[in-house]
């Protein structure tokens, strides 16, 4: 089984972010590309309740069908990761819908993918602010982080779910979706 091992930090610029990484040795893989995800569950929230996602990614024009499960919030965030790529979103949309699976909450954001070959570091601009995730081995990722400048103390191990409940709680938004749309509202 494959484990996803990331952490995520906030960035306050943007461009200073991606001088460091082309410092440090990164490269470009994926220039910034909108993504669209939404979260199905079952009824109850059973999904949920277990601390597992099913989650339907459309990256660009490409989808991707993800399953986590097993989540281990340490130092870094670790789960099993299950992903596999889809055809056609719409219609695996109304698979799950056909399965008993309903939406539960959209989440976009821009994403820009880099690489030094070793891992992968990923920067996000969601519309509750902009973030980095540093995937790959736990020492790889500490390495990473302090070459960027990021410091043990600043590292977030919550999801974009987890990140939008509190960015509520703390605004007072009535926005029910993490989309440009719904928090610019």
């Amino acid at each position: 089984m494959q484990r996803e091992i990331e952490i995520k930090f906030r960035v306050a610029d943007l461009r200073a972010l991606a001088r460091k990484l082309r410092a440090a040795g990164f490269r470009l893989v994926t220039p910034r590309t909108n993504e669209m995800n939404t979260l199905y569950d079952l009824p109850g929230e059973i999904l949920r309740a277990r601390r597992q996602l099913l989650r339907l990614r459309k990256y660009g024009s490409s989808w991707t069908l993800t399953h986590k499960s097993g989540g281990i919030k340490a130092r870094h965030s670790s789960r099993v990761e299950l992903e596999t790529g889809v055809a056609d979103g719409k219609k695996m949309d109304a698979i799950l819908r056909g399965l008993g699976y309903a939406p539960t909450f959209r989440y976009e954001k821009f994403r820009a993918e880099w690489t030094d070959g070793k891992g992968k570091v990923v920067v996000d601009e969601t519309p509750i602010g902009n973030f980095c995730e540093i995937e790959g081995p736990p020492r790889w990722i500490d390495t990473t982080a302090k070459r960027l400048g990021v410091m043990p103390s600043h590292y977030i191990t919550k999801n974009y779910a987890t990140l939008f409940t509190d960015w509520k709680l703390e605004t007072r938004s009535p926005a029910s979706e993490m989309t440009f749309a719904a928090v610019k509202r």
